[in-house]
C-alpha cells in the first residue's frame, strides 16, 4: 500500500526516527510529499506536504507552523525535542520531530522514499527489471552488448540483444555477476572513473575493446556502464551512452532509496523482534526467517580505554556506526538481505540458524567479522553469540543470551558462543541473586574474608585455591606458589580460629561458591 495518510507514514517510518508530537487534525490527514524549508524563498502553497523546517531551532519554528498551516499543509517536522507543541495544536497542523543531530538530507530521503516506494520483499522494488530493460535499451542504440555495474564491480544488468558481439570476460562476468580479475583491469577502472564522460578503451588480454562511461549523481559515482565494442558501434554511441548514464543514475538512485527504506523498516522490525513486542507471524513472514541466533558485537572499552591509538569519547558513536555497516556488509555477503540494527551501542544480527549444528559455523563468523573489525576501525571488538531458537517469538531470550556473553568476554576471549560460556554465566547470574539476597550472601565466606583484612592473613585465597584443587592440598600449594605445609597451616587455623567445619560438603560447596562469586 502506497503512503498517503500521516498514521501510513508513521507505520513505515516509525520510531525513533520520526516522532510524532501533536496531530490536532488527527492519523488520517494526507501527506503527499516532504519538502525542504528554503528560509530565502516563499513558502509554496502545498496541501497536504510534510515541511521539514531546515535552519529552524525549534524553539524558533512557530510562525513557521502557522505559515505551514496557512500553506494548507499537513504538517512540519522540527528537529529536537522542544518544538512548538501549542502553536501546532492551536494552528491545526502536525508537529512531529527526529534527532537533533539528524542530517536533514537523509530525514529527506527516508520521508520522500516512504512516501514513494513500495518496497517488495527483497527491498529493490522493480528497478532490477527496469536496469536490465535500460541494458537492452543503451545495446540497441549503442550498438553493443552493454552491462551495468556498481562501484564494487557487481554486475547489476546485462543486455540480451540478439547477434552483438561477446567475449570470453563478458560470459564469465555474467555467470558470476561480477566482472572476471584480469591483469590491467584495476587501471581501466581508474582511467573510467576519472574521466569526465565515456571512453574508448584497448582490448586486455585477448578481449575486444571497450566503450564505458562512470554513472554519477552530484559528484558521487553510483556505477559504470560498459559496451562491448567490435568495430560497429553506432556513429553516436558516445552521445548515447552519456544519455543512457544519466538514466542509469536516476535508476540506481531509485533502487538505494528502496534498500534504504527496506532496510530502515527491518531495522524498527528488529528492535520489536529483539524486545519480544513484534508479532511473530508478521515478523517472520517479513525477515524470511524461522530458527535464527542473535550475535552481538560491541567496542571493547576497557582495551579502547588503555589504547594509545583508540577514539575518543566524541568519535565513539561514529565508530560504533562504521562497526554496523562492516557488520551489515559481513552478514549480506553470507546470507543475502539481512536484518542488522544498532541499540544502546551493541550491534545486533539475526543470523539464520537452520540446519546449523553445533553453532560452529556462527562463531566462526563472528571471528571473522571481530578480526575485520578490528583492522578497519583500530578498536578491539567483542562478539556474543545467543543460543539457537526455533521462532523469531524466542528471539528475545537469545538477545538476552547475547549480551550475558559480552559481559563475560574479555581480551583472551573477544568471542564466545552463550553455550561456551554457559559455566561464566551461571556464575554472573548468581552473583547478582545472591547480592541482592541477605540469606544468600550470609556465611563463614564473611568472617574468613574480615580476617584477612584485620589481620594480613591469606586465608580466602587459600580456601578458594584448596577447593578449585579439589581439596588437594597439594595442587592448592601449586596454585599458590607455596610449601604445602603452608597451606597445610593456614586451613587449620581456619578450622580453629573461625570455626569453618571443612570436613561438612554443604559447608564446603557453600563457601567456594560465595568466594567464588561475591568475594570480588
Amino acid at each position: 500500500m502506497d503512503v498517503r495518510t500521516l498514521g501510513d507514514l508513521l507505520d513505515v517510518v516509525g520510531e525513533p526516527s520520526l516522532r510524532l508530537r501533536t496531530a490536532p487534525a488527527g492519523l488520517t490527514a494526507p501527506v503527499t510529499e516532504a519538502l525542504l524549508h528554503d528560509a530565502h524563498a516563499p513558502l509554496p502553497r502545498t496541501p497536504g506536504a510534510l515541511l521539514l523546517a531546515v535552519g529552524v531551532a525549534p524553539r524558533d519554528a512557530g510562525p513557521l507552523v502557522r505559515a505551514a498551516a496557512e500553506a494548507g499543509m499537513t504538517g512540519v517536522v522540527v528537529r529536537g525535542e522542544d518544538g512548538p507543541v501549542a502553536e501546532a495544536e492551536a494552528a491545526g497542523i502536525a508537529l512531529l520531530c527526529v534527532d537533533g543531530d539528524a542530517a536533514w538530507h537523509q530525514v529527506h530521503l527516508l520521508l520522500a522514499s516512504a512516501l514513494a516506494a513500495r518496497p517488495a520483499a527483497g527491498g529493490g522494488g522493480d528497478t532490477r527489471g527496469e536496469l536490465f530493460a535500460l541494458a537492452d535499451a543503451v545495446a540497441a542504440a549503442v550498438g553493443g552488448a552493454t552491462a551495468i555495474e556498481d562501484p564494487g564491480q557487481r554486475i547489476l544488468a546485462y543486455s540480451t540483444v540478439p547477434g552483438q558481439a561477446t567475449d570470453e570476460d563478458r560470459r564469465q562476468g555474467i555467470l558470476g555477476l561480477r566482472v572476471p580479475e584480469i591483469p590491467d583491469n584495476a587501471e581501466q577502472y581508474r582511467t573510467v572513473l576519472a574521466a569526465p564522460g565515456p571512453v574508448r578503451l584497448p582490448a586486455l588480454a585477448g578481449a575486444l575493446p571497450r566503450l564505458a562511461v562512470a554513472v554519477r549523481a552530484g559528484g558521487e559515482t553510483l556505477g559504470s556502464l560498459w559496451v562491448v565494442d567490435d568495430g560497429r558501434l553506432a556513429p553516436d554511441a558516445e552521445e548515447a551512452l552519456a544519455r543512457g548514464a544519466s538514466t542509469a543514475a536516476l535508476l540506481l538512485l531509485r533502487a538505494r532509496a528502496a534498500r534504504e527504506l527496506a532496510r530502515h523498516q527491518d531495522g524498527a522490525l528488529l528492535r520489536r523482534v529483539l524486545d519480544g513486542t513484534a508479532d511473530p507471524a508478521a515478523a517472520a513472514h517479513r525477515l524470511g526467517l524461522q530458527a535464527v541466533r542473535v550475535a552481538a558485537f560491541v567496542l571493547d572499552s576497557d582495551s579502547t580505554a588503555s589504547a594509545p591509538s583508540a577514539p575518543s569519547a566524541p568519535d565513539d558513536e561514529q565508530t560504533t556506526l562504521r562497526l554496523l555497516d562492516l557488520v551489515r556488509l559481513q552478514c549480506e555477503a553470507r546470507y543475502g538481505r539481512h536484518a542488522c540494527v544498532l541499540v544502546d551501542g551493541v550491534v545486533y544480527a539475526l543470523l539464520p540458524a537452520s540446519g546449523e549444528r553445533g553453532g560452529a559455523r556462527h562463531v566462526r563468523l563472528a571471528e571473522d567479522i571481530v578480526r575485520r573489525a578490528g583492522r578497519a576501525l583500530r578498536v578491539p571488538v567483542r562478539a556474543g553469540l545467543g543460543e539457537v531458537v526455533p521462532s523469531l517469538a524466542e528471539a528475545a531470550a537469545s538477545r538476552r543470551d547475547a549480551d550475558l556473553v559480552l559481559r563475560v568476554l574479555g581480551p583472551e576471549q573477544p568471542v564466545a558462543s552463550a553455550r561456551q560460556v554457559r559455566a561464566r554465566i551461571t556464575l554472573l547470574r548468581l552473583a547478582e541473586v545472591m547480592r541482592g539476597r541477605r540469606e544468600l550472601a550470609a556465611g563463614a565466606w564473611e568472617q574468613v574474608v574480615a580476617h584477612d583484612v584485620g589481620h594480613g592473613t591469606e586465608y580466602a585465597a587459600t580456601l578458594l585455591a584448596w577447593l578449585e584443587a579439589g581439596c588437594d592440598v597439594g595442587g592448592a600449594a601449586e596454585r599458590l606458589a607455596v610449601h604445602p605445609n603452608t597451606c597445610r597451616y593456614r586451613l587449620r587455623q581456619v578450622r580453629r580460629q573461625l570455626g569453618v567445619d571443612l570436613d561438612d560438603a554443604d559447608e564446603r560447596l557453600a563457601l567456594w561458591l560465595q568466594l567464588r562469586v561475591l568475594n570480588s
